[in-house]
C-alpha cells in the first residue's frame, strides 16, 4: 500500500483564510436553549425594569410580543432573532401534505399557486399574499402539512410564529444551532407543540464546497491571533477529496386532533447544508417505503414522521464516520511506517473533534429519548380507540429502540476511532522517548570512555608519598588508563543482557567470555577469505614447479 507523505506543513483543518466562507456552524449558546429557563436572553447583571409600556402590534408584524408578552424588544435584540435572518435572499417555502388515500398514505405536493406548484417564493413587497396563503383550508383527508423553509427572513419568521403560535425559542435555538428539545402548549387530549434542534455531521466532496456564499448564521471572520486554536466547528478536510462539516435539523411540530403541522428550518438554499427542497424529496421517499407505509397504516400519530427524518441524520453520521475511519487508518499507517512526529498535530486535532462528536451523538440520543417519552396528547382523544392507541405506543417504542441502538453503534465506532488515535499518539511518543534513550545511551558510552582517564588522573594527582615521589611518568599514566578503560568496557558489555556482541538471554558465563566470542566472530570471516586464497596460491606454485 502506498503511503502518502504529505502533511506536516499543511493542516488538515481548512485554513482560516477560507473559514469565513466555509465555517457553517455558529458556536451553540446553551444558556438560552429552552423555554423552561425563567430569564430568556436577559442580562442578570443589570437591573431590568419590569414595567413594559410598549404598545404591542397584534398583527403578525408584532411577533413575538403579540404572542409572548415577556419577549420584549430588548430580549429580541439580545437574542439576535431577526439579525441572523436571511437578508439578501427571499424566503422559499416548499409545501407537502401527508394525506390518507384509501388504504395507503400519500405524500403529495399541494398546488399553492404560482409557476412551480408546491413552492412559494415570498416576495419582499407583497407579504400579505403569503399570510393569506397560511390561512387557506387544507384537504379533508390531510394528516400533516409540512412547510420546508429556505432562507428564513424576518417577515416569514413573524408570520409563521403568529400563525402557529410558535415559542420564540424554536427560532433562537435554530438560528444559533443550539441542540434543544422541549414540549410546550400542552393540552391534554387535544395536542401540543414539540421542538427538536439537532446538529449532526455531514460529508461532501470538496469540489462542492469551494464556491459558497457566507451564511447569515456564520460568525465574523476570526483574527489571525486565533490561528493556533482548534476550531471544532470549522469544516474538516479528510485529505481524500471529502470535507466534513456540521448540518442541522431544526423541526417544530404542532400536534393536534384535527390538523398537524411541521415546520422545518433551513438557513440557506445554497451551500453545504441540506436545502429544504432536498429534505422534502427525502420525506417523499419515506412515503414510498413499504416498511413505513405499514407504520402509517397502523398509527395516525404524526410523530412517526418526526422520527423518520432523524434517520437522515443517522445516515449522514454513518457516511462521515466511514470517511473518518479511512482517514484514521491512513494516519496510523504514516505513523507506523514513517515515524513522522509532525503527525502529532493531526492526531491531536482529530481527537479534539471526536470528543466534540461524542457530545453531538449524546444530543442525538437524548432527542430520540425525548420523542419516546413525550407521547402525543392528541392520541388520548376519544376519536382514537384503545387498540389504536396501544398499537401506536408499541410501535413508537419499537422504532425509538431501533434508532437508539443505531446511535449506540455510532458511539461505539466513535470510541473505537478515538482509541485508535490514542494508540497512534502513544506510539508516536514512544518513538520520541526511544530516540531520547538512544541519545542518552550514546552519551553514556562517551562518558565510559573518559571515566577511567579521569579516575587515573585523580589518583596520580594525589599528594601521597607512594604516588607523588617523582618516579611516575606519562607512560605509566597511559598504561593504567588503557588497562582501566579496557576493564570498564569489559564489565559494561558483560553486564548488558543484550547488545551487538551477545544475543538476548545469554547466560552470565556466556557474557563473561564475550571478548573470545568477539575475536572468533572477527577471525572466522577472515579465515573463510584467507584459506581459499592460500590454497589457490599453493596450487599455482605446484603447477609452476
Amino acid at each position: 500500500m502506498k503511503v502518502s507523505t504529505k502533511r506536516s506543513d499543511i493542516s488538515q483543518d481548512i485554513t482560516l483564510r477560507n473559514a469565513a466562507s466555509l465555517r457553517l456552524a455558529p458556536d451553540p449558546m446553551y444558556l438560552h436553549a429552552a423555554p423552561s429557563r425563567p430569564w430568556p436572553w436577559m442580562n442578570l447583571d443589570v437591573n431590568s425594569d419590569l414595567t413594559d409600556t410598549t404598545v404591542v402590534n397584534q398583527s403578525w408584524q408584532g411577533y413575538p410580543q403579540n404572542q409572548f408578552r415577556n419577549w420584549t424588544p430588548d430580549k429580541v435584540q439580545r437574542s439576535k432573532m431577526f439579525e441572523k435572518c436571511s437578508k439578501d435572499q427571499p424566503s422559499t417555502i416548499y409545501w407537502m401534505d401527508v394525506c390518507d388515500s384509501e388504504n395507503v398514505v400519500r405524500f403529495t405536493i399541494p398546488d399553492m399557486g404560482g409557476n412551480d406548484p408546491g413552492t412559494t417564493k415570498v416576495p419582499t413587497k407583497d407579504l400579505n399574499q403569503f399570510w393569506d396563503m397560511l390561512q387557506q383550508n387544507r384537504p379533508e383527508n390531510s394528516r400533516v402539512r409540512w412547510l420546508f423553509v429556505d432562507d428564513l427572513t424576518q417577515p416569514v419568521l413573524r408570520m409563521l410564529g403568529t400563525k402557529y403560535n410558535i415559542e420564540p425559542f424554536f427560532f433562537t435555538s435554530s438560528l444559533h444551532w443550539t441542540p434543544s428539545r422541549y414540549q410546550d402548549t400542552l393540552r391534554h387530549g387535544k395536542g401540543d407543540h414539540i421542538t427538536i434542534v439537532l446538529p449532526f455531521l455531514q460529508s461532501q466532496q470538496e469540489s462542492r464546497s469551494t464556491n459558497t456564499r457566507q451564511s447569515p448564521t456564520d460568525p465574523k471572520a476570526w483574527d489571525s491571533v486565533t490561528d493556533t486554536l482548534i476550531d471544532i466547528q470549522a469544516p474538516f478536510s479528510t485529505g481524500d477529496g471529502h470535507v466534513l462539516f456540521f448540518d442541522v435539523l431544526a423541526i417544530h411540530m404542532v400536534r393536534d386532533v384535527k390538523e398537524n403541522t411541521i415546520i422545518s428550518y433551513h438557513p440557506e438554499s445554497k451551500g453545504h447544508r441540506t436545502p429544504a427542497k432536498h429534505l422534502r424529496s427525502l420525506i417523499q421517499f419515506v412515503g414510498e417505503s413499504m416498511y413505513w407505509q405499514k407504520i402509517f397504516g397502523k398509527s395516525k400519530d404524526p410523530t412517526f414522521l418526526f422520527l423518520a427524518i432523524l434517520w437522515y441524520a443517522l445516515r449522514e453520521w454513518d457516511e462521515s464516520l466511514d470517511l473518518l475511519f479511512r482517514h484514521v487508518s491512513e494516519l496510523e499507517l504514516q505513523v507506523l511506517q514513517l515515524d513522522n512526529i509532525s503527525l502529532i498535530n493531526d492526531l491531536h486535532v482529530l481527537q479534539a473533534r471526536l470528543l466534540h462528536y461524542q457530545s453531538l451523538l449524546h444530543d442525538f440520543e437524548v432527542a430520540v429519548t425525548f420523542i419516546e417519552t413525550t407521547p402525543n396528547p392528541a392520541m388520548e382523544s376519544h376519536e382514537v380507540t384503545d387498540e389504536e392507541r396501544t398499537d401506536s405506543n408499541a410501535l413508537m417504542k419499537k422504532e425509538c429502540k431501533n434508532l437508539l441502538s443505531e446511535i449506540d453503534r455510532l458511539e461505539r465506532r466513535r470510541m473505537m476511532l478515538s482509541s485508535r488515535l490514542k494508540n497512534a499518539m502513544d506510539f508516536t511518543f514512544a518513538i520520541v522517548n526511544t530516540e531520547d534513550s538512544r541519545r542518552m545511551q550514546r552519551f553514556t558510552y562517551l562518558t565510559i570512555v573518559f571515566l577511567p582517564a579521569s579516575f587515573t588522573a585523580s589518583i596520580f594527582g594525589m599528594n601521597v608519598i607512594e604516588i607523588d615521589n617523582g618516579t611516575q611518568t606519562l607512560a605509566h599514566y597511559m598504561v593504567v588508563t588503557v588497562v582501566l578503560t579496557l576493564v570498564t568496557i569489559y564489565i559494561v558489555v558483560m553486564l548488558q543482557e543484550q547488545n551487538w556482541v551477545h544475543r538476548r538471554r545469554a547466560t552470565l558465563l556466556q557474557r563473561a567470555v564475550w571478548p573470545i566470542r568477539l575475536l572468533w566472530r572477527i577471525i572466522l570471516p577472515l579465515q573463510d577469505m584467507w584459506v581459499p586464497q592460500y590454497r589457490r596460491s599453493s596450487t599455482v606454485i605446484d603447477v609452476t614447479a
